[in-house]
């Protein structure tokens, strides 16, 4: 492995060590964003590794290797990391110029919070239904619209706006950089959400936006074009997530099993047990590895990418799913508790099989690439 791989995530590691697990309970139950760690993360150079020109091998893999390790210590600052990256995409791959003097670094180093605003109530799998319409005065465009489960809401100053310009279906769709502090921007209370709580998650209403015709992101009527440019990075940051967060519930109900005894012996020794965390260990290293197959495919500008990315988020987010269930059977009673992680680890992996196209979405597209 490179010298700059080994650099950047022992550097993460003692972060999660030192710094990461021991605050990760406290701000989940106050619902408190860690955006000093989120911004020290993206200084660290991770949004910067697939959106902008790195000089190390394999960008994307390396990426999904660090967020992997954030997710073992904590998985809303990893899923921060993840979506400012993915943010950041549309003006890296589609912007102008002079949006991205403006923008990128700030995007890139974490001092400007993004996020994309995508899904509204009609409109969530199926983006044909944007209802969101932006209408042309002049140089200026009005905005009116409902965007719904928009993460960074409330703590984004920038915020990708995917609006209608023309006609119906994907092609008459286009991006808008807008200004959370734009007149007309209204951040909605909250999302009350199962896990992953510390992450803010709301609607945004518009109603009468202005946004300078300057700052359309990439072509007019074309912004599924640029909401493509991050979908395949999506499924592969949510699979890194998961198999992070998989890896960390399996790393604590072993250790539970090998301290908790029953009838004279560790817990461990009964097979009913072990092989669930036998189980557990291959499921991970799969999902690992098809994860850091599909990384390469990226990297190398493979045509198989849609297909592993697919394949890679469907695997990786069953596996969280069925782990963490699994080690909350391990510890028993005292798993269904507080007192241990992991029934909110269970809570948040149910996050990652919904996120980035549900997995039913995702086993439609494989299966049409059969």
């Amino acid at each position: 492995m490179a010298e700059a791989y080994e650099r950047l995530l022992a550097e993460i590691e003692t972060m999660v060590a030192d710094e990461v697990r021991p605050i990760s309970a406290e701000h989940e139950r106050t619902e408190t964003y860690p955006l000093g760690l989120v911004r020290r993360v993206c200084e660290m150079g991770l949004p910067a590794l697939v959106t902008g020109r790195p000089a190390v091998p394999h960008p994307t893999e390396l990426f999904c290797m660090a967020i992997e390790r954030l997710a073992e210590g904590w998985v809303a600052l990893a899923e921060s990391v993840h979506l400012q990256t993915l943010a950041t995409c549309g003006v890296a791959r589609h912007g102008t110029a002079d949006q991205r003097e403006q923008f990128l670094e700030d995007m890139q180093l974490g001092r400007t919070i993004a996020g994309n605003c995508l899904s509204e109530p009609d409109a969530g799998s199926d983006l044909s239904r944007i209802a969101t319409v932006a209408e042309l005065t002049g140089d200026t465009y009005r905005l009116n619209g409902v965007k719904t489960y928009v993460g960074h809401a409330g703590v984004a100053g920038l915020l990708n706006v995917y609006a209608r310009t023309s006609g119906g279906g994907l092609g008459g769709i286009t991006c808008f950089l807008v200004d959370a502090d734009t007149p007309g921007v209204a951040v909605q209370p909250p999302e009350e959400k199962m896990g992953v709580r510390a992450l803010p998650t709301a609607g945004v209403v518009l109603r009468d936006v202005e946004v300078p015709a300057s700052r359309v992101v990439g072509r007019l009527n074309r912004g599924m074009i640029v909401a493509r440019s991050f979908f395949v990075q999506g499924r592969l940051g949510i699979a890194a997530c998961a198999v992070g967060l998989a890896q960390a519930a399996l790393t604590h109900a072993t250790a539970y099993a090998r301290k908790r005894s029953q009838f004279d012996r560790p817990i461990i020794d009964f097979q009913g047990v072990s092989f669930l965390l036998a189980d557990a260990s291959v499921q991970i290293e799969a999902a690992r590895q098809l994860l850091y197959r599909a990384c390469r495919e990226a990297d190398t500008g493979g045509s198989q990418v849609e297909m592993l990315a697919a394949q890679a988020k469907v695997f990786a987010t069953d596996t969280a799913m069925t782990v963490t269930t699994n080690a909350v059977q391990v510890l028993g009673a005292r798993g269904y508790t507080g007192a241990e992680p992991v029934e909110r680890w269970m809570r948040e992996a149910k996050l990652f099989q919904i996120i980035e196209g549900t997995n039913q979405i995702q086993r439609a597209a494989i299966a049409s690439r059969l």
